[in-house]
């Protein structure tokens, strides 16, 4: 491989972390949809003919069962049974009469994503779709796979524009699903949420209603194979608004429960108590308790199941000794100790459903037929749960048929191989015990084949794991190396040393990737897995070439290191060195690790001695203070409650900083003549028009009068002003290093006054100071302990790495966590909470709000750009070089991840290890992202060079005052 210039580096470097970052769907998220499998329903005849899918969108299970204070109480009107508003009384008591008298009820247990699209995919399809398919929409998406409605002679559904569409465009025809929606603007996070779920109540009643004149509509609502789905996105948004403890959600649970019990009666006084109604309570995922979604934490995994009606087994006490259900803990506090708790995965309510109205189950369903909910006799039980096993256990035959017809060895499934394991054989023996009225070992022996087909495929999900973990593993460390052979290369030989490539090495590495690419095309792989065999060809094709300059720059790089105790020394740099980075990977799951980092970075002038500390006492005393003052936010509740007192602390830390500056400017940065401090006037102006509206705001959203179009307007005018008047600057640039840092603070500042909750504002006023100590100390440190540049490069334009400058690389990679980590949870994404996203973007709109979440969240990493930018310059180290070092030490902590990515256990294990890989993989991209917006926000400025008040100075180090450094 040629060798690379800077911009060259970097366009690999973000081409091969995007791709390999994907790799962690092809290994944990493959499609699991598959075509051509033969349908299956059961010949008994359907218990109900008509069934009600009522899905309280974002409902957790605890909250739903438990019981609260009345979140509404009426002093003039109390409630007899509860006098006391503050004693706690369940407030869904018809869904709670349901659980003690006339169903089955337990906990549905969800999967990662724990969004809305993937959820209610599995509770209709039966199936849990690969993440990829959630990034391809949210509202006109075609469903490409088979569903209860799908099989339903005709479904009806009401609710939100963002998931009906999907359901009815999938359908086969499309006019087999009616939808009704509600317009997106009543999606309104600022008004009452209940209105959503009102608002569907009212359609079901006029569709009832409407059949009392309508015979065509009256005579189809009196066929079989029916099916109801009523979505209730209230709770979903009173949660992300309010929070799943606040009164406005729990007010929300009490709206759902009394709407459910008057389409209940509605519906028996329709039919006439036929019994032939079904119906289905759950949610598509729950709520965390800083109203988000989406990770794998319990509480947005656990959602209530309810099943009630024709078909469903009433109550049943739990046996004496024997299990209850409620083993757990969780439903201590609910009060059901009385009947049994049934548990299922949430794909199991799409064959529970089939079953219920006599539907076929969805061919592409992995679910489970709850047996337990069923109100049957054990021969019915054992047809059903004989054909959900031929159902599953025909999706293994494609998908085995399949794999077989793409890999050149096959081996297969021992468990359901050929012979008396064989699916067909285990088939025939279940039918010959059902004919022989074995019933209950004819179920065991049917719910056993559904395992050995669910592992089976599983199997064949993760067939290629092996495979393709060898690639990325071989890939990132190919990666680490080159970029290091790089960084020696450019940055520490200047590109002295000539590549040295030999037809041999050509020919062995050309062989290899051509062998790799005839087995993918045999396997009739997808395109990125050649481009996963691809770059660890490259990269160690590229370090073989270089070896000379490998040797040649680590020879330069010891070259100081001398006798025992030296070499001694820099054994233990490398191990701190690892050890530092190995923490940074357990901060991802205790951020008190972070704490304890800061604290000993606080000491780290120390090291270079009492002369040193003596002769910059202030510089040293502030860093140790800023150390001390970041490793609290780390120890402080992820989980923030929005609080203006602190949001207008840390608004006036910015607005007096900024007039200090204004008054003190000259002294600190430069010169500044009237244009500049005009134009540093607007921006500190902006800060205390951004504290007002905010204040206006928070007051009117939180006394739920909705956001005025006027706090609104003036929101996104302080937002874009922000980001547009720091340009005047131009007209009249100032030079001076601490100016443009400034100025960069500056300009965000309004921007987090705006997108703050909480203790964010304080965060980045600490983290900005933190960052402009580091960066002066880094370089008193530098001028104090370089050596003697060497007349051979006094002429280059910048000098070569040394080994101390890994410390300077370690340091920033580690303050590029901490800008994530120090106001939120890296283990969760959805720690970062939307309130303040209501500020500006009041109606639902889930890729806007998400935009300006990240957005917030990059502010931090552009400042520290900004930085190392400015440290590159004082200390005469080329733009790319300490990025270069950051980006292969990152993928340390990715590989570290990519080991402990995790697809077994509990659903908050699984989520949190493919975040942390994921989060972990996109810093190569960020840091290379971040090298380029740092030469934006330092070109032309000028670079103050300290000489003696750093201690001593050596040679070619002793500087001018000031040093003009070229962009």
């Amino acid at each position: 491989m040629a060798r690379l210039g800077r911009l060259g580096f970097l366009a690999v470097a973000v081409l091969f972390h995007l791709i390999y970052i994907y790799s962690i769907f092809d290994i944990y998220f493959v499609s699991p949809i598959v075509h051509g499998m033969r349908q299956y329903h059961t010949d008994a005849p359907a218990p109900a003919k008509r069934l009600f899918l009522v899905v309280g969108d974002g409902l957790r299970a605890d909250k739903c069962f438990q019981s609260h204070p009345d979140p509404d109480p009426d002093p003039d009107h109390p409630d007899p049974a509860y006098p006391d508003p503050l004693t706690p009384r369940p407030l869904a008591p018809f869904l709670r009469s349901r659980v003690l008298s006339h169903g089955t009820f337990g906990v549905s247990h969800t999967r990662v994503p724990t969004e809305s699209r993937p959820g209610h995919v599995a509770l209709i399809a039966g199936l849990y779709e690969d993440v990829s398919a959630v990034t391809k929409g949210w509202k006109m998406n075609p469903v490409a796979f088979d569903s209860v409605f799908n099989a339903s002679r005709h479904t009806w559904s009401w609710g939100s524009p963002d998931i009906l569409p999907m359901f009815k465009e999938g359908a086969s025809p499309t006019s087999r699903v009616t939808i009704d929606c509600y317009d997106e603007e009543m999606e309104d996070f600022t008004s009452d949420a209940t209105e959503l779920d009102s608002w569907v109540f009212d359609r079901v009643a006029g569709l009832f209603a409407e059949a009392r004149t309508n015979s065509t509509l009256r005579e189809l609502l009196h066929k079989d194979r029916l099916v109801f789905f009523l979505h209730l996105l209230g709770l979903d948004t009173s949660g992300h608004a309010y929070r799943p403890y606040s009164a406005e959600y729990l007010r929300n649970i009490r709206v759902v429960d009394e709407g459910l019990e008057r389409t209940h009666r509605l519906v028996d006084d329709f039919y006439s108590g036929d019994g032939k109604t079904a119906w289905v309570f759950t949610a598509d995922h729950g709520m965390s308790d800083w109203g988000s979604h989406g990770d794998g934490h319990p509480d947005n995994t656990r959602t209530p199941l309810v099943a009630w009606g024709a078909g469903v087994k009433r109550p049943v006490a739990p046996v004496k000794g024997g299990e209850t259900g409620h083993e757990d803990g969780f439903s201590a506090d609910w009060g059901l100790d009385a009947v049994r708790r049934v548990d299922v995965s949430q794909a199991d309510v799409a064959a529970l459903m089939a079953y219920l109205v006599g539907l076929r189950f969805p061919v592409n369903s992995v679910g489970e037929l709850p047996l337990e909910y069923l109100d049957a006799t054990a021969s019915v039980k054992a047809e059903a749960a004989w054909t959900n096993a031929r159902q599953i256990g025909e999706m293994y035959r494609v998908k085995e048929e399949q794999k077989k017809s793409t890999m050149l060895r096959y081996t297969p499934f021992a468990p359901l191989s050929e012979g008396s394991q064989s699916l067909n054989t285990r088939f025939m023996e279940i039918r010959l015990l059902i004919e022989a009225k074995s019933h209950e070992e004819a179920i065991a022996r049917s719910m056993e084949l559904i395992q050995t087909a669910l592992e089976g495929l599983r199997y064949l999900q993760t067939y290629d794991w092996l495979f393709l973990r060898t690639l990325v593993t071989t890939g990132y460390l190919g990666w680490i190396a080159f970029a290091l052979t790089t960084v020696i290369d450019l940055h520490v030989l200047h590109g002295a040393t000539a590549p040295s490539r030999t037809l041999g090495s050509t020919l062995f590495f050309s062989s290899a990737l051509v062998g790799l690419y005839a087995v993918l095309l045999i396997q009739n792989s997808t395109w990125t897995y050649y481009a996963y065999a691809f770059f660890p060809a490259m990269f160690w094709e590229g370090v073989f070439t270089r070896r000379r300059s490998v040797a040649a720059g680590t020879r330069k790089l010891v070259a100081h290191v001398v006798g025992l105790q030296a070499s001694a020394g820099l054994l233990l740099q490398v191990v701190a060195f690892v050890a530092v980075l190995e923490a940074m990977v357990w901060g991802y799951f205790k951020r008190e690790v972070f704490t304890a980092c800061f604290l000993f970075a606080a000491a780290w002038p120390v090291a270079y001695g009492g002369a040193f500390v003596g002769a910059n006492k202030v510089l040293c005393a502030g860093w140790a203070v800023c150390c001390a003052a970041m490793s609290t936010f780390t120890l402080l509740p992820v989980v923030k409650v929005e609080s203006i007192e602190l949001i207008l602390l840390g608004g006036g830390l910015m607005f007096g900083m900024g007039l200090l500056y204004m008054v003190f400017g000259d002294a600190i940065g430069g010169h500044q003549d009237w244009l500049s401090k005009s134009v540093l006037g607007l921006q500190v102006g902006l800060i205390g028009l951004a504290m007002v509206v905010t204040r206006s705001s928070v007051q009117s959203l939180q006394s739920k009068q909705g956001l005025p179009l006027g706090n609104q307007i003036v929101g996104w005018a302080v937002l874009v002003l922000s980001l547009t008047v720091p340009f005047l600057h131009g007209l009249r640039p100032q030079s001076h290093y601490f100016h443009r840092l400034m100025v960069i603070f500056l300009t965000f500042s309004p921007i987090f006054v705006v997108l703050t909750i909480s203790y964010e504002g304080l965060f980045y006023v600490v983290f900005c100071l933190t960052l402009v100590a580091w960066v002066r100390l880094e370089h008193k440190t530098h001028v104090y302990s370089a050596p003697p540049i060497p007349a051979t490069e006094a002429g280059l334009p910048h000098r070569a790495l040394v080994l101390t400058d890994a410390r300077t690389a370690l340091f920033f990679f580690f303050l590029l966590q901490v800008a994530f980590f120090g106001t939120g949870n890296i283990a969760s994404i959805s720690s970062f909470s939307l309130d303040s996203v209501y500020r500006l973007i009041p109606v639902f709109d889930p890729f806007a709000m998400g935009a300006l979440l990240l957005f917030k969240i990059m502010i931090p990493f552009a400042v520290i750009s900004a930085n190392l930018g400015v440290l590159n310059r004082r200390l005469g180290v080329a733009p790319s070089a300490l990025f270069m070092v950051v980006m292969a030490g990152s993928d340390v902590l990715t590989l570290n991840f990519f080991y402990m990515v995790r697809d077994e256990g509990s659903w908050l294990d699984i989520g949190t290890s493919i975040s942390h890989f994921c989060i972990c993989g996109l810093l190569g991209v960020f840091v290379s992202a971040l090298e380029l917006l740092s030469e934006v926000f330092v070109g032309g400025v000028m670079m103050e060079t300290v000489g003696g008040d750093g201690g001593k100075v050596k040679g070619s180090e002793k500087a001018k005052e000031k040093v003009a450094v070229p962009s």
